[in-house]
């Protein structure tokens, strides 16, 4: 059984972490295949990601058997297998919709928050759990958790353990759509993801680097970057379409270039 499921269809590349038996546990083999998964959306056929997991969870972190049998330290697991991971996802120029089916833990909580938009099932169970076996949070949500929710809600997640259900994550802005159930959740990824794919690809990926950095920038910094990003933008085949789409009074088509 293959540790993820890919599949294409229409620029959406779905991906289903597919450990179901260990609520999608994290174990060496998946973390590459996800590397590589994420590579692959590189590709111009790709316009938008949906990650989800397969049967009752999200993803429940780091399965803590595959890492005592590598026998590695902590710090080459991280570098080698989640920090690349983090930072394909977060530097990737298109929009990564997550689907939180059921339990998200550890780093599958620091998976989710490093997409770019969340839809959560209400009864899903959203824990920083690190602290639980005396670990610090990793997989970048000490960068991600506090731009979310404000330094003092997550050093209480951090701190604590504590568990959010997709409706609390809802309420904090930790997620942008909670549905009822995951037959719903579906219905809402497929919604979301054919409405991202159809948009202005290359605006959407420039929008996501604007956002991602503008806490490290001073003002000037990103009115500076905001005039370089527009005239980028400006050149593109998609600003000309939606120009002559609107000159036409027509819905414009964007081929995201």
């Amino acid at each position: 059984m293959s540790e993820i499921i890919k599949e294409l269809n229409s620029g959406i590349l779905k991906i289903t972490l597919n450990r179901p038996d260990s609520l999608n546990a994290f174990n060496t083999k998946m973390l590459l295949d996800l590397q590589q998964a994420f590579k692959e959306a590189e590709c111009d056929d790709v316009r938008c990601v949906v990650i989800t997991g397969a049967g009752k969870g999200f993803c429940s972190g780091q399965d803590l058997k595959d890492f005592e049998e590598e026998k590695k330290t902590f710090k080459e697991a991280i570098e080698k297998k989640y920090n690349p991971l983090i930072r394909q996802i977060m530097s990737l120029p298109k929009p990564v919709i997550c689907g939180i089916n059921g339990v998200a833990a550890g780093a599958g909580l620091s998976l989710a928050l490093a997409c770019d938009f969340r839809i959560a099932v209400e009864s899903a169970q959203l824990i920083e759990v690190f602290i639980n076996i005396g670990l610090v949070p990793d997989s970048g949500s000490s960068f991600t958790l506090p731009r979310i929710t404000g330094l003092t809600k997550a050093y209480q997640m951090c701190a604590t353990g504590e568990r959010l259900t997709g409706a609390d994550a809802k309420r904090l802005g930790i997620v942008n759509v909670c549905v009822q159930s995951p037959e719903v959740l579906k219905a809402a990824l497929d919604k979301y993801s054919k409405k991202f794919a159809k948009m202005p690809t290359k605006a959407l990926g420039l929008i996501k680097e604007l956002i991602n950095n503008s806490y490290n920038l001073s003002l000037d910094e990103v009115l500076n970057k905001e005039a370089e990003f527009q005239d980028i933008a400006g050149r593109s085949n998609d600003y000309r379409e939606g120009v002559n789409s609107f000159l036409e009074k027509r819905k414009p088509v964007f081929k995201g270039n």
